[in-house]
Order: structure tokens, then sequence, then C-alpha cells
């Protein structure tokens, strides 16, 4: 990396290699406050086998951590969010492209889930790109890259809805539980829950997705959003569905609920749903 003339510049290569990376360090690494939610989560469930299955998910994290094997054998769609200072030019190469060489070399040694047409299912891309690249341009000089591995089981859990206005926040709740409860074990609880409410149907969704790069246990900024939060993650814990489904108190380990202004007609809301094995990892050049 250089500086010229008050803008740095940052090879297309550099965010190849950090890309690459950042994909086996998240399918293979679990941060710490997740695994400390475990810990957590194994006083408050009452299912002996409930307890059993968190202990089973803090083992296996070790293991994966230590001998460096993926969380999950479902290793992920690539999902990355490029945090981009306007400061920054891109050198040597074209951004998109030097993502996406990065996730074709991450993935090398890691299960390629993606498939070219979604319809005929025929041809899997044999490396697991395209990446879902989200790009937001900010202030600074600097480029923050995040990946998310996004599993099947969460995301195929996940929806969005256009409510009416005068749904309200029970219409909100109500949406967001019946979603949950729908899903039952098939996202492998105890999930993490994003949620967006506000903007277009798409800004929805962005935005439920964003919720879930919150640092685990923090609560939104805006009180009553936080009082939101902590109600439905009470609720669907009351749900009895459990870890893996079979049982017990800990369905969920959050709630993140981030909003946005919208239309006075419309209220779009959106899940989000991760799994247990929710894994991220981020780098700032």
């Amino acid at each position: 990396m250089r500086e010229v003339s008050g803008i740095k510049t940052i090879s297309a290569d550099r965010i190849k290699e950090v890309v690459a990376e950042l994909c086996q360090a998240a399918n293979y690494q679990l941060d710490c406050d997740m695994v400390d939610a475990f810990k957590e989560a194994v006083g408050k469930e009452v299912s002996p086998l409930g307890r059993e299955i968190l202990q089973q998910m803090i083992m296996n994290a070790e293991i994966a951590g230590k001998g460096e094997v993926p969380l999950c054998q479902d290793t992920g769609f690539a999902v990355v969010f490029l945090e981009l200072g306007q400061n920054v030019h891109i050198v040597d190469g074209y951004l998109y492209d030097a993502v996406n060489e990065g996730v074709r070399e991450g993935y090398r040694e890691l299960r390629k889930s993606i498939v070219r047409n979604p319809l005929t299912r025929k041809e899997n891309t044999r490396d697991n790109t395209p990446a879902v690249i989200h790009v937001k341009v900010v202030p600074g000089d600097k480029l923050k890259i995040t990946l998310m591995p996004k599993g099947g089981g969460g995301e195929n859990t996940s929806g969005v809805k256009m409510l009416k206005p005068s749904d309200g926040v029970d219409g909100v709740k109500k949406f967001i539980l019946d979603l949950v409860k729908a899903a039952r074990g098939n996202p492998c609880p105890p999930i993490l829950v994003g949620v967006g409410i506000g903007g277009t149907i798409e800004k929805a969704a962005l935005l439920a997705k964003e919720s879930l790069l919150r640092p685990m246990g923090e609560r939104s900024k805006i009180p009553d959003v936080a009082v939101l939060e902590e109600d439905l993650l009470e609720k669907i814990n009351r749900t009895g569905i459990g870890p893996q489904g079979l049982g017990g108190r800990i369905t969920a380990l959050s709630v993140n609920i981030e909003i946005f202004p919208a239309h006075i007609a419309s209220l779009p809301v959106a899940v989000n749903i991760n799994c247990h094995v929710h894994r991220q990892k981020s780098i700032v050049l």
C-alpha cells in the first residue's frame, strides 16, 4: 500500500489475498463471543438433552479451531461486506474481480455449494463464486472487509413481507415469531435472528443481514428497539423449539433489529436467520 496526494492505494492482489484468508478463518474459527454465548446458554437451558447439545457445540468449535477443519459441512455462500473509504483507490485490478478471486482461492479446500443456474441446478460453479458483495462508501482512507459464510439452513428459513402500516408493532412481532416457529429445527438452533424494518423491500432484507454483523449481546442504541429485541428473544425462547429443534429453552441467542425510514404507506419487514455456526471475520486495510 502507498499514499499518493492524500489517496491511499490498495492493490487488487492484496484484497484477493486477504479475502482468501478470511474465507478459511471464518469457516475454521468461531469467534470467542459465540463460544461464550454457548457457555452462558448451557447454564440457562432446562433440557438435559439441550445442555448436552450446547456442550457438543462448544466442543465442535474447539476441534474445528485447533484442527483447522470446517465448523460445519455447509461452508456457505460467501457474503462479503466492504466498507470502502472514499479516499481509497484500488489499483492493478477490479475490486469485484479481486474479491471473487479471493473466494475462489479461499474455498479451494472447502465445500463448493453454488450452482450457476438456480432453476436447472445442473452446473456447480466449482469454486464457490460468485460472492454476494455489498459495498458501502464511507469517509476515510481504509477498506474494511467482512466475510460472512451464509449456510443454506438459515437462509432458507429467512423471509420478507410487506406489512401494512396499520399492522404496527404487533404485526411485526407476529411475522417474526411465525417465521421462527415455522422454521423449527431446520436452521440448526440456537439461532441468531436478524431483522430489518423500513426502507424498501431490498433495503429491509439488507438491514436484516447487516444486523447479524453486530457483536454478540450488543443491543440497538434506540431504546424502544432494544426493548423490542429483548421481548422477541424472550418470546422465541418460550416456543420450546430448543437446541437443534429437539426441545428446550434456548432457541435463539440474540435478536438484532435495524430500522430505516419508510414510505408512509409501507412497513417492510425482513428476517434473516443464521444458524448456531454464526461465522464472520473482518480485516481493515
